[in-house]
């Protein structure tokens, strides 16, 4: 994968967790940073990447739909089911890169869909056992694997309409 590629999926990580409180709005402009280092550019993207991060707050939330737009990426929302499922290949895309660790991943997926969402379901099964890891059959080390074989199962089923339209 490309710098470019790698910064725009950043983005589109970054918008789709943003968009149900799972990311800062300084999250998005420091994405934003990286990717015009990356070479990715345009107009939302350079004002985007100008923002201080006092001004983030403010100014994400406005610009945010014209740098989707440009960048051809999917803005998903709230309480959509497609939403949600491109929010748990996020966070999965975040443990992989080393951002998030396995027990948290499958908490915090756990904690936000419940037992509710199908494609995370695995996830939150794995959260549960985490919590009785003492009591079970399996170690730390095993449910990590666990977590980190589902996290890559679900960025390597990623529909490419999940990350650019």
């Amino acid at each position: 994968m490309s710098p470019i590629e790698a910064a725009t999926d950043d983005l589109q990580d970054l918008a789709v967790l943003w968009s149900i409180g799972e990311a800062h709005a300084h999250d998005v402009v420091e994405a934003a940073c990286a990717a015009l280092v990356a070479g990715l550019d345009s107009p939302a993207l350079r004002i985007l990447a100008g923002y201080t991060r006092a001004e983030a707050e403010d100014g994400v939330p406005d610009l945010l739909p014209f740098l989707v737009d440009e960048l051809n990426l999917v803005f998903y929302t709230r309480d959509s089911e497609a939403g949600q499922d491109a929010v748990v290949r996020a966070l999965a895309h975040r443990m992989l890169a080393g951002r998030l660790p396995p027990r948290e991943l499958a908490m915090r997926i756990h904690q936000r869909f419940g037992h509710q969402l199908p494609l995370a379901e695995r996830l939150a099964e794995l959260d549960d056992e985490y919590d009785i890891v003492e009591y079970g059959n399996k170690t730390l080390t095993q449910l990590d694997a666990e977590v980190t074989a589902e996290a890559q199962r679900l960025t390597c089923e990623r529909p490419d309409q999940d990350r650019h339209s």
